[in-house]
């Protein structure tokens, strides 16, 4: 089946088509617990055997990502691929598309990939979505750092490829701050970043169709610790109509001029005199996203399925206000314990509203991702007083 055909992949109750995904972390997992529900089997290549998709899947590709053997098993099992790992190489996505569907494709993720490539992308359509992202330079070389702006600093710099959850950042607040990142970097090209009066961050999870239709979920708050997502809440409490509005107006110019097809996430900053700053893109379903799963028609990961089967999207609308609390290894360590123990999830699961996620990962490491637990009531001060008592439960402060 070539990359062109627009025939759908349709479900069957006895699963006959299989779904492939690149990545097996807990996006494969949730990304294959919708397509099953659907009625497809999924293939998942992932060079580790025990990961959190790789348990689900009716079939485990254990290969590297640019193995050329493991993406033409996966090619030959599947008639559609996607990827829950944004620094899959794109290359490896082109070498797919010369068989099967892939969504999204290589050009879309390649964007998101490299920091300069995505700042000047949304420079480039910041005439039909309304946002520009922050001041920026390209950091590469001595005469980089020497010809920095002084208004460009204190700022953020950034490796250009690989970062994520905060990693492969610095905080600069003067050029020779940022000298002594860049060496402490490898020398690698950076992005530099002026720091702005950030108020909060907002995030929109926007889907797009093999026929050019897109959704546009509500717009989620996300507080962010360390560098990685604490809470998601939706709808955000801080955020006006006429925020909301211009962000997903932008999201949908964004996903558009992208060409894209599948589930895009786009972060953005909104300023404290309520200006919005496009910040970054995650070509996949999102940790902000995970909230959809219990509190909307139809899930990110179910919208994936939807978009790379060149199905109808589904119905984005949310039925419920809700927090979503991310878990991390943290939560099986009393205070600066060493001892590993299972926290009280009887407890939390007591509280109303709570629907807890668990990724199947053995190894609880401080930091690490173990699962979510979204909260949703008919208010969202119930769903935030449930959320409360779960952190009181799991020793997080709030």
């Amino acid at each position: 089946m070539s990359n062109q055909e627009t025939k759908p992949l349709l479900p069957a109750a006895n699963p006959s088509t299989w779904l492939g995904v690149m990545g097996g972390g807990q996006l494969g997992r949730m990304f294959a617990q919708a397509a099953q529900a659907m009625g497809y089997k999924v293939a998942v290549l992932e060079p580790s055997a025990d990961c959190p998709a790789g348990q689900l899947a009716e079939r485990l590709v254990e290969a590297g990502y640019t193995d050329a053997a493991g993406l033409d098993a996966l090619a030959s099992q599947c008639a559609a691929v996607t990827t829950e790992f944004e620094n899959v190489p794109a290359a490896s996505l082109s070498r797919l598309a010369q068989s099967v569907f892939v969504a999204p494709n290589a050009h879309g993720v390649s964007v998101a990939q490299d920091r300069i490539a995505e700042k000047s992308f949304f420079v480039a359509c910041a005439g039909k979505s309304g946002v520009m992202p922050a001041p920026h330079k390209v950091i590469a070389s001595n005469e980089d750092v020497d010809a920095i702006p002084g208004d460009l600093l204190p700022g953020i710099l950034k490796t250009v490829r690989m970062g994520y959850d905060g990693k492969g950042q610095v905080r600069v607040r003067t050029r020779e701050d940022v000298r002594a990142a860049f060496e402490a970097m490898g020398r690698v090209t950076c992005l530099l970043e002026k720091m702005l009066p950030l108020a909060y961050e907002v995030s929109v999870l926007t889907a797009r169709g093999h026929d050019g239709a897109s959704v546009v979920y509500p717009i989620a708050e996300n507080v962010h610790r360390d560098g990685i997502l604490f809470t998601t809440t939706v709808p955000g409490p801080n955020v006006s109509a006429d925020c909301a509005r211009k962000a997903q107006d932008a999201a949908r110019a964004i996903v558009a001029e992208l060409g894209y097809v599948g589930v895009l996430c786009i972060e953005f900053f909104v300023l404290a005199d309520g200006s919005l700053v496009v910040n970054e893109m995650a070509p996949r379903p999102h940790n902000s996203g995970h909230y959809t799963i219990d509190a909307c028609v139809t899930s990110q990961f179910a919208q994936q399925v939807r978009a790379m089967a060149r199905l109808p999207l589904g119905d984005c609308r949310q039925h419920s206000p809700s927090v979503m609390l991310n878990i991390l290894g943290d939560a099986w360590f009393d205070g600066d314990s060493n001892v590993v123990r299972e926290p009280a999830w009887d407890q939390v699961l007591a509280l109303p509203g709570a629907n807890l996620h668990l990724y199947g990962k053995d190894d609880p490491r401080r930091g690490r991702k173990m699962g979510h637990v979204t909260f949703v009531a008919p208010t969202l001060a119930e769903a935030r007083r449930s959320f409360e008592q779960a952190c009181a439960i799991l020793g997080i402060a709030a």
